[in-house]
């Protein structure tokens, strides 16, 4: 990713399950450093959030997989951060060796155990499971306005 592209002040994640299995990449840097999670990362300028996860998880997993509906936002002062529970497609997890030093398929019920996957991933991988989310709904905002994409509860 270049980092003149990136917006450091958004980003997106998906939570990936299939046959019980969800898709963990353990974090070579930061505050996540060694620990398992969901992935994903920033939002290039110019990209949605649907397309930046889509892009997240091949360059860092080699998965490829559809956003579906959001299962969890998280603001704070400095960024924002959406989760989509994304339905996998193909591809075999593997490592980008750059920000993860490895990508597994954990079963739901460890990763929810499991002392080094990280709590925030913990709670986003409850959320895809419980079936509760919001979910995309057609929106046409205007003639004269860009494509939007809208999400809610109905």
């Amino acid at each position: 990713m270049s980092e003149e592209n990136t917006n450091w002040e958004k980003s997106a994640a998906g939570v990936v399950i299939k046959d019980g299995k969800v898709l963990l990449a353990r974090h070579t840097y930061g505050a996540g450093k060694g620990k398992l999670i969901i992935p994903g990362g920033y939002i290039q300028h110019g990209e949605t959030p649907e397309k930046a996860v889509k892009r997240e998880l091949m360059e860092e997993t080699g998965i490829t997989a559809d956003p579906v509906e959001i299962v969890g936002i998280r603001f704070n002062m400095h960024d924002w951060y959406v989760v989509f529970r994304a339905e996998y497609i193909s591809g075999e997890a593997r490592s980008d060796h750059n920000e993860n030093s490895e990508v597994v398929w954990l079963e739901v019920e460890k990763a929810l155990e499991a002392e080094d996957v990280a709590d925030l991933s913990k709670k986003m991988i409850q959320a895809a499971v419980s079936g509760k989310a919001l979910t995309h709904t057609e929106y046409k905002a205007g003639e004269n306005h860009a494509p939007q994409s809208l999400y809610s509860a109905v």
